[in-house]
């Protein structure tokens, strides 16, 4: 559902990229299936690091993360946590619906550290909303986990596509931790170059601008921002204006900061 497209953008620039679903959905094994939980996710890019490390070719050095929305806020809580990320790249990142609270201590940001690294996160039966549906023709009857126009017309028009294996369906798992899933924590612990592509005209409740750019500031390394109108799914449209700006920039930003590495 367009991060093929995404992945073939940057292969072409001699790129390898390891694209995968994450666990329980689409095409990756693992069950429940279609449950959301971030700390799971989390743990997912990690192990597709470690995984990654271990192909010929693969310089261990220079391994970056991608991630579009939900999968762009945890991409970011694991480009922090993990020293074995060397670039980051995020759209449209889900960053919450406010600003993480104060932690000048950092405290706050170890406890968030520890969940994902250790802690117990599988949820108990009382811990899982759902099934509901991710999109609805009829949302008085039907809620769906996302409300947009936007949002329906988008995963119907993919996800409907023959062979994606997209099910319309999801549960959410919020298992109690030591802190709540807010990627937002662990900004100001990002230290590699980071790419920021951000719709201003975002229409995610869980995507503000305004909240995005409060993460976006609070990272430490070198970093990037750019604006790309179309909205939280404009992105994902391909062929399209937009999809070519976006995997451009992306293309140029990771030619920079790997390859060029790797050159030196």
């Amino acid at each position: 559902m367009t991060a093929d497209k995404y992945a073939e953008a940057l292969c072409a620039t001699g790129l390898a990229v390891l694209l995968y679903d994450h666990r329980g959905f689409g095409q990756s094994g693992g069950e429940p299936r279609q449950q959301i939980n971030p700390w799971i996710q989390a743990r997912g890019y990690r192990d597709a690091i470690s995984f990654g490390s271990t192909l010929d070719g693969i310089d261990p050095g220079l391994i970056a993360i991608w991630g579009d929305s939900l999968s762009g806020g945890i991409a970011l809580a694991v480009a922090a946590i993990d020293q074995r990320v060397a670039a980051l790249v995020v759209q449209v990142p889900s960053m919450g619906a406010e600003v993480p609270p104060a932690d000048p201590d950092g405290s706050l940001y170890q406890a968030f550290r520890e969940t994902v690294l250790s802690g117990v996160v599988e949820p108990s039966s009382e811990e899982v909303s759902g099934p509901l549906p991710v999109v609805s023709d009829d949302q008085v009857r039907q809620p769906p986990a996302l409300r947009p126009l936007t949002a329906h017309r988008w995963f119907s028009e993919y996800g409907g596509r023959p062979g994606t294996g997209w099910v319309n369906e999801i549960t959410r798992a919020q298992p109690k931790t030591l802190v709540p899933w807010q990627p937002g924590l662990c900004a100001r612990h990002v230290s590699c170059p980071t790419l920021f592509l951000v719709a201003p005209d975002d229409e995610m409740p869980a995507s503000l601008p305004a909240v995005t750019r409060h993460a976006y500031e609070q990272l430490a390394g070198p970093k990037e921002w750019v604006d790309l109108d179309g909205g939280h799914f404009g992105l994902l449209y391909f062929p399209s204006e937009a999809y070519e700006r976006a995997s451009s920039i992306q293309t140029r930003f990771l030619s920079e900061h790997l390859l060029a590495r790797r050159r030196l």
